[in-house]
């Protein structure tokens, strides 16, 4: 069964690149997931959708961060800023891989 992993952002463009580059990532190293991305303020919504294993949340809106995790029963992380901005979608696989302890 995929793992199904979930970006958000403050508008979900960004993201969208990095899941590019997650899934190719996760296609070189024979992972099978399902890799999204949302806006922050959609976020909710398409979890309750599509029910994800995790939630990343880019770097500029980790101020959302406790509130997510209070109010949902997946793990919540922050991208590492660093990965993010160099786009390394290889990084933010594993980490969210190793959160899930996969």
């Amino acid at each position: 069964m995929a793992t199904k992993i979930l970006l958000a952002c403050a508008a979900g463009m960004s993201t969208s690149m990095l899941v590019a580059r997650m899934q190719k990532a996760a296609e070189a190293d024979g992972v099978d997931t399902q890799i999204n991305a949302t806006s922050a303020a959609e976020a909710n919504e398409v979890i309750d959708k599509e029910h994800p294993d995790i939630l990343l949340l880019g770097p500029q809106v980790r101020y959302m961060e406790p509130d997510f995790k209070k109010n949902l029963n997946i793990p919540v992380e922050v991208i590492n800023m660093q990965d993010y901005g160099l786009m390394n979608g290889e990084n933010v696989l594993r980490s969210a891989l190793k959160t899930l302890g996969k």
